[in-house]
């Protein structure tokens, strides 16, 4: 039986976006015949204290406290979700799980969406000393499903054993896949990433290798972060002014648009829950370079639908790069395979249907 009510814990959601904000609402959007209310930290004072996006009700609370309001919102939440009656409970990433188990009034599933690794997440300073709360959490679930197979192992190592499904985030294939492509010119070829600015995600590491790329190829990095002053001095300071763009953060709706005029999509990521980008950039008919750590190895080949690089390493990013460059029948080929394999699997109606039979079925 599908639950009627649900009420979903996240961190965080529009208008701030991320993976996981993006996945509530392409899933809400699209299982019927449950409401959805959401409670989240209100970062903002500018952000409604309630407002309905979508299909869910969208509750902001705490805030105000700077870093602190993420930890009093483990409270907030819990002491939120108490004061209404819910069928069922969702936690959007493991750290939601301390407010669910606080507020235990309803049978909860749990959606991994971590891109860091399971041991950094667990020795966070803050979380430490509640870890046996949140083994208690996974072993409590209902149902656990998460993005990857990498994501998928956490479960078990943390003595959890009810149902679980991997069922990736998707992409919205008809938006992407319309996206009109200028031809690969090998004299000026434009690499592209969209990341947050943070060091899992390896940005650096592509200004580094510029060094070792013709002075045709440019790099273009669209988002933002605790990197981003970093990431600029040390493209002056390689003297790439002319050949590395930052962007900073641009309206969700714009990302293919921007896709359509570049080249090749890179992220040398060092983890990686599972990587909605790379799956974005692959329906928009652009080939990926990545790195085989974490959920990546669950769409990407090596040869077949993207091309690997080594973690840490400038000079294999540029050698991947120039593989693609120079290779006319691999880049399309694995173009080709890439966005055949996202219509089949990664279409977000398919990903609800899943969602609503196996993971909203309790």
């Amino acid at each position: 039986m599908s639950p009627k009510r649900v009420l979903i814990f996240s961190l965080s959601y529009f208008p701030l976006i991320g993976g996981a904000e993006i996945a509530i609402k392409e899933l809400t959007d699209r299982i019927s015949g449950i409401e959805f209310d959401l409670v989240t930290l209100r970062f903002n004072k500018s952000h409604p204290k309630f407002e309905k996006i979508g299909n869910v009700n969208t509750y902001r609370i705490g805030g105000g406290l700077g870093y602190l309001s993420k930890i009093f919102f483990i409270p907030q939440a819990a002491l939120f979700a108490r004061r209404k009656k819910y069928d069922l409970y969702w936690a959007m990433m493991t750290y939601m799980l301390f407010p669910v188990v606080l507020a235990h009034q309803a049978p909860y599933v749990l959606t991994l969406q971590d891109g860091d690794p399971l041991a950094h997440v667990f020795r966070r300073w803050f979380i430490l000393p509640f870890r046996p709360l949140l083994s208690y959490g996974f072993r409590h679930a209902a149902r656990i499903q998460a993005i990857s197979n990498f994501l998928a192992s956490w479960a078990k190592e943390l003595g959890y054993i009810g149902p679980s499904y991997v069922i990736p985030n998707g992409v919205n294939v008809e938006r992407f896949g319309n996206v009109q492509h200028r031809v690969l010119n090998k004299d000026n070829v434009t690499l592209i990433t969209t990341s947050r600015l943070v060091t899992k995600n390896g940005i650096g590491d592509v200004i580094e290798a510029m060094k070792y790329l013709p002075q045709g190829v440019k790099f273009r990095i669209i988002g933002s972060g605790p990197l981003e002053k970093s990431l600029k001095l040390k493209s002056d300071s390689l003297q790439l002014q002319r050949r590395v763009e930052f962007l900073e953060e641009i309206p969700n709706s714009d990302v293919p648009k921007y896709l359509g005029e570049a080249d090749i999509f890179i992220r040398p990521s060092l983890s990686e829950g599972q990587g909605i980008s790379f799956i974005e950039a692959m329906a928009a008919g652009l080939p990926v370079v990545a790195t085989p750590v974490g959920g990546i190895p669950d769409f990407l080949k090596d040869g077949e639908t993207g091309v690997f690089c080594e973690p840490k390493n400038p000079q294999s990013i540029a050698r991947a790069v120039m593989k693609l460059v120079n290779d006319d029948t691999l880049r399309e080929r694995i173009k080709e395979n890439a966005l055949k394999m996202v219509r089949e699997k990664y279409d977000w109606n398919l990903i609800a249907g899943e969602m609503k039979s196996k993971v909203f079925t309790i």
